[in-house]
This record gives C-alpha cells, structure tokens and sequence, in this order.
C-alpha cells in the first residue's frame, strides 16, 4: 500500500517466477470463478489444493488471496464501480475475477508490492484470455495506486469523522491508513451504513443489525475483527495429551503457540501451519480443532460422569466428543443427526479421540421420540446462519438474507422444542448458536419459554468457565471483538 508502481519492478517479476506466486494466483482465480458460480469458498479451495500441491508460501498466499477476495467482494467492487466506465456486474466474469485478485493485493496484502501485484494481475489477464483487455487492467491497478498514494499523504484531520462516528480506524478497514480517500474514490455520499458495509465488505441489513445491537463505532470493531484471517484453535484431549507436549512440538512448525484465558483445554495457534491431518497428534487423537467459544459450550452443559447426555445436532462431532471427554468417558452420550454421512465424521472424531461412550443415532430432531424423559442433560447446537463465524466462513456474508433468518428461526424453535422432550424432569437442556442475531438467539428461547411454563433458565454458578460472559437475563454471549472469540450464543434452561 502506498509504495510506488515504478519501485522494484525488475525484483517483483524475478520473484514471481521463482517463487511459484503467480501459480498461487492463477489457482486464485480458478477458485474464484467457481465461487462466482455458487460454489461454496471453503469447499472450492480444499479441492484445489488436494488436485494442485503448494509449497507453504504459496499455499498461504492463495489461501489468503482467495478468502479475503470473497470477504470483500463489495469493497472490490465498489473499487471497480468508481475507476471503471462499466460497473463490477457489468464486467465479463472473468475479468472481474481477474480484477479481484489484483485489487485485494493492492489493498490489503501489505507485504506484496502495489507493482507486483500490478504486474502478475496484467499477467494474469493475458493467460485467461483477456489479453485485448490487458492494458485496461494496467491502468485500472495504476490509478488505484496513484489514488492511494495521494490519500496516504493527507492526514484527514477531524474531517474523517463526517459526524457519524466512523473515523481513523475505518481507513484501516479499507486499507487506506488515517484517511478516507478509497471511500470519497467510491461512494462519498454514502450514510454511516452504507460506508461501514462498502469500507468493510457487509451487506446493508447485516450492519444496520449490529449497529442497532452494539453502535456504530463497536461495530466498526466487530467487521474489522470479522475481516481478519482466523486464528486456530484446539481442544487438547487431557486424556490423551498435555499442554506441554503439544506447545513444544506445535512451537517447531513456525506458528505461535498460546493458551486461551478462560478456556481450560484451549491452545491457540496463530495459523494453520498446513493440512491439519499432518500436524503433529492429530492421528493420536491429543487433540481436536475447536474454536474457544464452542469448547465453552461443553463447560455450560456441565456433563456428569454417569449420566444420559444427549446432542441432537452433533455432525462433526466436536461438542459430543468434549462432553464424553467432561464425563470421563463414563455414561451414555447420545450422538443425533439427520445425515448419516455426517455421523460418519462423527464416528471418525470419535475412533481418533479414543471416546468409548458415544452412541450414534441417525434421524430428524424434531421427530425422534426414542429417548423422551430419559436424558439428564440434552444440547441443541442448532442450525443457524453463522453470523458469528464469519472470519470463518467467507462467502456465509452474502448467502445468509433477513429472509433466510427468518426461516432458521422457525426450524431452531421446532429442534428446542422437540429437544425439551428428551429431558427427565430436574434435567437441563442447552441451546447455543454460533450466531449474532437476536431472533435466532434470544428471540427462540423466549418463545420457548413463553410456549413451555415448566421451564426456567437455569443461571451459570460461580466457577464455571462461562460464568464471566453472562448477562442479566441468565443467558451467554460471546462477542468476537471483545473475547477474541468467535460469535456464540448459549443458554441453559431446566425442566421444574
């Protein structure tokens, strides 16, 4: 960002072509074309890159390029939109593919050149068949450049502020350091809204959402945080590994190792160092991946060793497996899903992990009857929209819409109810979203609560690990921004 178009132009090409880069971004733009087409973003670049090895630099490379293209797709285009006669839409595919690769380098890969990444998306134009349309990337990349360049030498004073509450961190969002020069390029009429959701690449009513819930200017913390390359987290398998052991050897393979506050089994890795079924003690079953707010989760369930415990959306397997883990693998825990397919990656996580009490049942949540008043503890993990997983999940951004909500909403009120069914009178059941929204999460459980008078929350005791992140109506949140966390919702209720 910043750095001249004419700096280092010999250096960028050499680099190009010994380093491989510039296969990593011509694979960028396969899988960018397919995730155009409706192929989902995490699926796309698995398959890719089991047909097409990269070395590591180049694997992270692509792996960045084309997540970050897809998470800011609405930034890119409104970019093409203001430097282009025709709009992003109105581009053959192709190209506009083309230009999100060049654009997202520019923009927000700072440890690339602005002519290297100007220079490989020419490239990358003349060996997808838009060779005629070369020189039209050329200057398209260049004025953006020039643009930013003019940008990042005004220091914006107060006038950033505009009188909404969006300043100097917002040019970080867009990658324009202490000024708003990008957002003035693209659309400088736009309301506190509209700027969050272009600088920061959210569809409208997603930022108009959080900014009832939290404000404008949390808000603006909670996109950046979403906009970042996740972190990874594992569940360390206490009966099979130690803290110590991991962390030496996961501390050999380049990545920084941590322990997550709060989490009691939680390890913390920068980044994924590779596949993650070649990283030390994953065959040895010492450990599961799991972010830090799912593994709170089990800890809110608070499975005693004996007892009938029962996850009725439990595919991959992750929360099932921590709470046998919690029992000490003595008890009963009952695996459901609707999808055999998926039991069997729960059935795998499970040989893995050396679990003994887990008991698969294939089936429909709302429409299994087999266990009614006979579980102690039963967990709902519903289906929802993913809102609070977004770093995630790229593309769940622009596949998720008010209506879509609207739909889950009713399926997660079906699945709680059912699920109330299964639990013995004095038992508990909990229910947990990886989600924001406030229909999915609190607006179920009170319309459970209003519908089932034989059921209260059931408040979090002192000492658990989910204790500090509840709220006055009983219920968890976890807010990414402020826990470093993914998004979650989580309540526990109990049959009186």
């Amino acid at each position: 960002m910043g750095q001249s178009v004419k700096s280092d132009k010999g250096s960028a090409k050499r680099s190009n072509k010994s380093s491989g880069t510039l296969s990593a971004r011509q694979l960028a733009v396969n899988a960018l074309r397919q995730v155009h087409q409706g192929g989902y973003a995490d699926v796309v670049v698995d398959r890719l890159l089991g047909q097409n090895p990269l070395e590591s630099r180049d694997r992270r490379l692509f792996t960045e390029v084309v997540y970050g293209a897809v998470r800011r797709m609405r930034t890119l285009d409104a970019v093409i939109d203001a430097l282009a006669k025709k709009s992003a839409l109105g581009q053959p595919p192709n190209l506009r593919v083309v230009l999100h690769v060049g654009l997202y380098q520019i923009l927000f890969l700072d440890h690339i050149p602005s002519s290297a990444a100007v220079d490989t998306t020419v490239e990358l134009a003349k060996g997808n068949g838009l060779a005629g349309l070369a020189g039209f990337v050329n200057g398209l990349l260049r004025r953006l450049v020039r643009e930013l360049e003019v940008g990042a030498g005004d220091d914006g004073g107060d006038e950033n502020d505009g009188g909404d509450g969006v300043g100097d961190n917002y040019g970080d969002g867009v990658g324009v350091r202490k000024n708003d020069a990008l957002l003035r390029l693209m659309h400088p009429t736009l309301d506190v809204v509209g700027r969050l959701g272009v600088g920061y690449s959210f569809p409208d009513w997603l930022v108009a959402l959080w900014v009832g819930q939290f404000g404008v200017e949390e808000t603006e913390l909670l996109c950046e945080w979403m906009n970042q390359p996740p972190h990874l987290d594992l569940r360390v398998n206490g009966r099979r590994g130690s803290f110590e052991s991991l962390e030496q050897i996961l501390g050999t393979l380049d990545v920084v190792v941590s322990r997550i506050p709060g989490v009691p089994m939680g390890l913390r890795l920068s980044h994924s160092p590779g596949p993650i079924q070649e990283m030390p003690g994953f065959a040895a079953g010492e450990w599961m991946v799991q972010d830090a707010s799912a593994q709170l989760v089990g800890y809110l369930v608070d499975p005693q060793p004996g007892e009938v415990v029962a996850d009725l959306c439990a595919a991959p397997g992750g929360k099932s497996v921590h709470l046998a883990e919690l029992m000490g693998d003595v008890g009963r825990v009952i695996a459901l899903d609707k999808t055999g397919s998926r039991l069997k990656k729960v059935q795998q996580n499970v040989d893995r992990m050396g679990i003994t009490s887990i008991e698969m049942l294939e089936g429909d949540a709302r429409e299994v009857r087999t266990w009614d008043g006979m579980c102690d503890r039963v967990l709902v993990d519903a289906p929802c929209s993913g809102l609070g997983t977004l770093n995630r999940h790229a593309d769940a951004r622009w596949r998720q819409s008010p209506e879509s909500i609207e739909t889950l909403v009713v399926l997660q009120g079906e699945i709680l109810a059912s699920a109330a069914r299964w639990v013995k009178p004095g038992g508990r059941l909990v229910y947990s979203t990886c989600t924001l929204h406030p229909a999915e999460n609190e607006g179920v459980v009170k319309s459970f609560l209003a519908a089932h008078p034989g059921w209260a929350i059931d408040r979090v005791e002192e000492g658990n690990p989910v204790f500090p992140l509840m709220e006055v109506d009983g219920w968890v949140r976890v807010v990414p921004h402020r826990q470093d966390m993914d998004g979650f919702f989580m309540v526990r209720l109990r049959r009186v």
